[in-house]
């Protein structure tokens, strides 16, 4: 029987490409003769990162619709056509038992071309909202696996199934990593740790709210591993102290989380999954500067649960020092946030998609 062979597209930023990254993972251990190609956005952070996974990939000449007007949008019927045409070459060249799709810019005109050329596709809808690319592209699907529930009115119900995000495999059981977490970082293990977290590319608002809340962090005995982000880390580095860690870019996201006791963070999707399985207590502050503004949704659906805290960008000034102070002097609250939090990861999320997967390919 000759190799399955599988394409994946999703990119853009890290919530896109790390989870298309992990199913292909899975489905190798599965079928390690199989073979694999991503399909991404010429410009975008996919055209390296799946390469370092050790995945081969081909770039489109595609972008999203800009929200105000510009010339961009004036290219973009040319770039949509473009894509459309090199995504029926792509295909027609490897001939894909079944096309994968986790969002971001790419994945929309190769699951449509696959689509109308009968292969079965797979979309992975990350966000508790989903952006209009999946929302068009799940009228054909075969099959979407979505991470939260309610999502009949965005999708054909016949079609979903509940399986979570795709996480890395590592951060499964981080409660037995606190000591290696420690030393790694040369943490003092009598004292709490406070993990503030913007994002791959970081955030200016979470941290200017940093920047001026320090001294009141540091009044609560509380030690600080502080990513900021690459755009920002020379601004920031300057407040590295012994109780202080400013970072551009965490590698050990198992460690790290480990370390934690309280988590600041944004609320993409990815973030919101692999805080779920780690059951740290959590404050979101959502980007607002995202499509439909899906990171609050996501971050409501946990604190519908008791799960989370969230805290809007417009209310940081007026309430962070207050609901921080509480938060890290109520140890009840802490625990029972952990709890709920952690009833609402699905870590199996990986293994449950390629079943679906393989369902498809049997067929």
């Amino acid at each position: 029987m000759k190799p399955y062979k599988f394409i994946l597209s999703g990119g853009g930023t890290g919530g896109h490409i790390y989870p298309a990254i992990a199913i292909a993972n899975e489905l190798k251990l599965r079928f390690p003769d199989a073979e694999f190609l991503f399909v991404g956005a010429k410009d975008k952070m996919e055209m390296q990162k799946v390469p370092q996974a050790g995945y081969a990939i081909k770039g489109l000449w595609i972008a999203g619709l800009q929200r105000q007007i510009n010339l961009k949008n004036a290219l973009f019927p040319m770039k949509l056509i473009d894509s459309l045409w090199k995504s029926r070459q792509i295909i027609n060249d490897f001939r894909p038992d079944a096309v994968i799709g986790t969002g971001g810019f790419a994945s929309g005109p190769l699951l449509q071309v696959a689509n109308t050329m009968r292969i079965p596709t797979l979309v992975q809808e990350q966000n508790s909202y989903p952006g209009i690319t999946n929302k068009l592209l799940s009228k054909k699907a075969s099959v979407i696996c979505v991470a939260y529930e309610n999502l009949e009115r965005f999708f054909p119900k016949d079609k979903m199934v509940l399986t979570g995000n795709p996480v890395r495999q590592d951060l499964i059981n981080v409660s037995s990593k606190r000591e290696e977490a420690n030393a790694f970082y040369g943490l003092d293990s009598n004292k709490k740790t406070l993990l503030v977290l913007g994002g791959s590319l970081g955030s200016r608002r979470i941290n200017q709210l940093i920047e001026k809340e320090l001294k009141n962090i540091l009044n609560q005995e509380v030690q600080v591993i502080w990513q900021c982000g690459k755009l920002y880390y020379e601004e920031y580095k300057k407040y590295n102290d012994g109780n202080v860690q400013v970072v551009a870019f965490i590698e050990r996201m198992d460690l790290v989380y480990a370390a934690a006791d309280v988590i600041i963070s944004r609320a993409g999707a990815s973030s919101v999954s692999e805080l779920c399985i780690v059951g740290k207590p959590v404050i979101f502050i959502p980007s607002p500067n995202v499509a439909e503004d899906h990171q609050t949704k996501n971050a409501k659906a946990i604190v519908e649960k008791d799960g989370a805290i969230l805290l809007a960008e417009s209310e940081l000034d007026a309430k962070f020092s207050t609901v921080f102070e509480a938060l890290f002097k109520d140890e009840v609250q802490q625990k029972q946030l952990s709890a709920n939090i952690k009833k609402l990861g699905l870590p199996q999320a990986t293994q449950e998609i390629v079943n679906e997967i393989v369902k498809l390919i049997k067929k």
